[in-house]
């Protein structure tokens, strides 16, 4: 009887959990993505959270964990969709979020980075260099709930749970602990910052990423904030009533960031490159029958060549319709044939290299810190580009046309959009099953529900928060309340980008400068890497471009505090800083999770605030600072000196 309890993975109660937990990521996360801007990775509390359903269920294995985790955490990351769909209510080409033309291109867009992560986990996978930070944290996280007799790494796990959860809880939640600090300095026009966050995640991440991406981003955010930006401040007029600090913000949000979409572009294009060979052999094998005689191990299965040539042709079949149906709604048959080709072809031949680039970025830093977006405006670029190509060969032409060509290049790049986001989170799962033992085939089964669950959840829940509070830029209805429309920023910004194109109101002197940057870079690293110097990663620089200061400085903080460790006391077991690490995202996940559903419910962004009003923001940013301090000194001490027992 216990050979086939210890092999339970793939069971009808584990999707039903799925399903469960799917309701609550998917639906946080697009709330918090409309808010803010951004999203919580739900791999590792989707782990935890079924670790700890199926151990009062009884007869739960690891494996069905991770399967259910897998799930969960699929349809969690779907909501990346917030990005482009909003988008089209503002640009006025819907009224509401259509069930249908909503629902099956999200789960369609969601399938196919599925099936592009397939060939991808035979080449990425083996990659030393990649670490799979969240990956392997949700693996020793599962290694942990299984063995119970290893108590100093389920201890070691709960206490770096506790102190995030307590940090968040204080930070997010009561609002007493800042989230970060900054410092800035003015010289004449120009604005000099340094940044830091006081996140416990991050630090756990940027301890798993390593010092070589961290420092890498590192010099990113430097290069970013201590040179480009102060340039441009005096290259740039400042519009009046900003000051040095304000317009050095504006600065980045308008300008470097696009330098820093450049620079990811060329290097993720080298990325691809250097794994043409692998990656079309891993494709080789997948789509033409193996051999009898080489038969794979179980735990190296993917689904069958037929199973994924049926599921292509049906996620094909998916989204052709949908885009036929979306045009024909506004033009005539033929040219609607036309672009729904046009935009399938552009999905089928972006999407394997966003998945790529998303994948390799999720396995260098970490989900949470991967910048989709960046990969997301490149590809909005390129939709683009192709439309503009042919309305210029006559297709699509007038002012009637170039309105439909921004409206459907909106709505094919919400495919795109959750084929990047899927393939982001699905190689963490897949890492995390290569580490446990896993059967890939059933993993890829589980993501596929994933997909198709939460592309069910995300229509209604866009609709109930349109409805309720409207997006800056989009109301329902004339007399709702604008101060409490969600913000929806990244909605705004791929609809700003791609009307531009269109207008011929984008600056791409500098998307050309942050391409030039990344051939530097690549030969850079190529030197360093030749001479056995180590590397210089050109994608996680751009990454530090990219993403906010306070995010790079704080990985690269995790991974500098990691190092020092190391150093400090070589026979210290890196397994019990792993375990640290893993709590402290866990803890910082499942807090931000159960905040972000109290937020959602109450319709406020803080509502257990206990700050009172007129406090200076400096009090909690120096509380924040103290407390941070105070954790990084533990997470060194606690391996530098380990407990005896």
């Amino acid at each position: 009887m216990a050979g086939p309890i210890l092999q339970r993975e793939l069971t009808w109660r584990g999707m039903v959990i799925g399903a469960l937990i799917t309701v609550i990521f998917t639906a946080s996360n697009v709330y918090l993505g409309l808010r803010i801007g951004l999203t919580i990775a739900t791999s590792i509390p989707a782990a935890v959270i079924s670790m700890a359903v199926l151990r009062v269920l009884g007869r739960g294995t690891i494996l069905e964990n991770n399967l259910v985790q897998t799930q969960a955490s699929a349809a969690g990351t779907l909501a990346c969709v917030f990005a482009s769909l909003p988008a089209l209510l503002m640009g006025g080409y819907w009224q509401h979020f259509p069930f249908l033309q909503a629902g099956v291109l999200t789960a369609a867009g969601g399938m196919s980075g599925v099936l592009f992560t397939i060939p991808l986990r035979r080449v990425m996978l083996r990659d030393a260099t990649l670490p799979f930070p969240e990956g392997v944290a949700a693996a020793e996280i599962l290694r942990a709930g299984a063995t119970r007799e290893d108590t100093g790494s389920i201890r070691a796990l709960l206490h770096g749970g506790m102190l995030a959860a307590g940090i968040t809880f204080a930070s997010t939640g009561l609002r007493l602990l800042g989230s970060g600090l900054s410092a800035t300095a003015v010289l004449g026009a120009a604005a000099f910052r340094l940044s830091i966050g006081f996140s416990p995640a991050l630090l756990g991440a940027g301890y798993l990423v390593g010092l070589q991406g961290g420092l890498a981003m590192l010099l990113g955010a430097l290069l970013t904030w201590e040179v480009l930006i102060p340039a441009m401040a005096h290259l740039t007029p400042r519009p009046a009533g900003l000051d040095a600090g304000a317009f050095a913000q504006v600065l980045w949000q308008e300008k470097a960031r696009f330098l820093g979409v450049g620079l990811i572009g060329v290097a993720a294009i080298w990325t691809v490159l250097r794994m043409g060979r692998p990656l079309l052999d891993s494709v080789r094998l997948l789509v033409v029958r193996a051999p009898v005689n080489a038969i794979p191990e179980r735990t190296d299965t993917d689904l069958s060549p037929r199973a994924i040539r049926t599921i292509a042709g049906l996620v094909l079949v998916m989204i052709g319709g949908v885009f036929f149906v979306f045009a024909h709604a506004v033009v005539a048959p033929l040219p609607a044939l036309a672009a729904a080709m046009t935009g399938l072809a552009c999905c089928a031949g972006l999407g394997l290299f966003v998945a790529a680039a998303c994948g390799y970025m999720a396995g260098l830093v970490g989900s949470s810190s991967s910048p989709i977006s960046g990969v997301t405006i490149l590809a909005a670029l390129c939709l683009a580009c192709v439309f503009v190509v042919l309305r210029a060969a006559g297709l699509f032409a007038g002012a009637e046309g170039q309105h439909f060509t921004i409206g459907f290049c909106l709505y094919a790049l919400t495919a795109i959009t959750a084929s990047a986001a899927i393939a982001n989170d699905n190689l963490q799962d897949l890492k995390t099953g290569q580490m446990i033992g896993a059967t890939p085939w059933k993993q890829e089964i589980a993501l596929l529900i994933g997909c198709a669950s939460g592309a069910v959840v995300i229509p209604p829940v866009l609709n109930v928060l349109y409805q309720t509070y409207g997006f800056v830029g989009a109301m329902p209805h004339a007399g709702m309340d604008p101060t409490q429309a969600l913000a929806a920023p990244q909605p705004a910004l791929l609809l700003m980008i791609t009307s531009g194109i269109f207008l011929h109101q984008l600056d791409w002197n500098l998307l050309a400068a942050g391409a030039a940057a990344g051939c530097g870079l690549i030969g850079i690293d190529a030197w360093l890497r030749r001479t056995d110097r180590g590397g210089l990663p050109p994608l996680a620089v751009g990454i530090g471009v990219y993403l906010p200061m306070q995010v790079s400085m704080t990985l690269a903080t995790g991974a500098l505090l990691g190092t020092l460790v190391r150093r400090l006391n070589p026979q210290a077991g890196s397994h019990r800083g792993t375990m640290i690490a893993s709590g402290l995202i866990v803890g910082e996940s499942l807090t931000g999770v159960a905040l972000a559903c109290l937020s959602a419910l109450s319709g406020q962004d803080s509502p257990l605030s206990l700050l009172p009003r007129g406090v200076p923001a400096l009090v909690p940013d120096m509380a924040g600072l103290v407390v941070f301090v105070m954790a990084c000194t533990w997470f060194s001490r606690t391996q530098v000196h380990p407990p005896t027992r």
